[in-house]
């Protein structure tokens, strides 16, 4: 298998067509644009794209070669977004709380209406007895009305009755 030394370094040849050239002014404007990336690095990154590497095995960027106050800007921007992501979510969670105490609110606010509505109706069903007790035996109203026995039934019933 073949060996590469430490550092090794390989080159890209750009033609003299259209789309060597198309491709070259590309790279030229995206270095300009992100200084602190080099060739090198974006020949890299085109390569773990176009090998289709996923970016759990790919190496984080080396940023020991970035100069200090980038390296504290791409921090401060990484405390930006958590900051940011955080703050969603806190305040997300706290529009939900805010909801729910809302309902609980309602909830008393109805229970306390019906607790104030209870007495009226209790001191109206205490005017009736509900048990009452006659030579020591227990007698419960029946509250379902009184229904109609058929004839047949009570006819039938005396015959059971005197047999």
């Amino acid at each position: 298998m073949f060996q590469w030394s430490k550092k090794v370094v390989k080159s890209v040849t750009f033609n003299p067509e259209i789309g060597d050239e198309s491709l070259l002014a590309q790279v030229e404007s995206y270095l300009e644009a992100q200084p602190e990336k080099t060739f090198s690095d974006l020949c890299k990154d085109a390569l773990w794209q176009a090998l289709c590497v996923p970016d759990s095995v790919r190496p984080s960027p080396n940023t020991a070669a970035l100069p200090m106050e980038q390296q504290m800007g791409e921090l401060q921007r990484q405390i930006a977004g958590l900051e940011e992501r955080f703050f969603a979510k806190e305040s997300n969670r706290l529009q939900t709380m805010e909801s729910q105490i809302l309902q609980l609110s309602q909830q008393v606010a109805q229970l306390a209406i019906i607790v104030s509505q209870a007495p009226s109706i209790h001191s109206a069903t205490s005017s009736v007895p509900m048990v009452e007790v006659v030579n020591n035996s227990v007698f419960i109203p029946d509250p379902s009305p009184p229904q109609e026995v058929d004839p047949v039934i009570s006819r039938l019933s005396s015959l059971v009755d005197d047999f």
